[in-house]
């Protein structure tokens, strides 16, 4: 059974795994051992089954707003709403922070990952032009009130 928990400076290699196999341009090491000891206003949730971290959501939560910085699920265990018991997870997170809103960017090309975010009630926000570094894809920026 999946449990959802507040990642800790334990889970960063594990989740640096997921993020290189998943994005291509992804972020580093460093980074995630950045945002779990220094980063005030990030907050990380895992999905583990079994003692293996399958999934991870990155927020930033700042004054009223919390924005997604990742998400990502081992490509194993896709298909199996993770993805979305990350993103609800998080969204209960940032509510009990008293946060009143959520954002995300995600890729024009990206439909599964639009889809997932409309069903759980976010909306169109604007387009970010040439966003993505790999390839200049815009990315379609979208809110939803909490």
């Amino acid at each position: 059974m999946v449990q959802y928990r507040k990642m800790t400076v334990e889970d960063v290699e594990a989740v640096y795994a997921i993020e290189v196999a998943s994005f291509p341009v992804p972020w580093t090491l460093d980074s995630f051992y950045y945002e779990m000891l220094e980063n005030q206003f990030a907050y990380y949730t895992v999905a583990e089954e079994s003692g293996e971290i399958l999934g991870f959501c990155g927020s930033w939560m700042v004054v009223d707003a919390a924005q997604i910085t990742n998400v990502a699920v081992v490509k194993s265990a896709r298909g199996r709403k993770i993805g979305e018991g990350l993103m609800r997870e998080a969204m209960r997170v940032a509510r009990e922070a008293n946060m009143e809103t959520m954002s995300l960017e995600v890729r024009v090309s990206n439909v599964v990952a639009q889809n997932l975010y409309y069903k759980l009630g976010f909306q169109d926000g604007g387009l970010r032009k040439g966003y993505y570094t790999d390839n200049q894809e815009d990315a379609l920026v979208m809110w939803v009130k909490l």
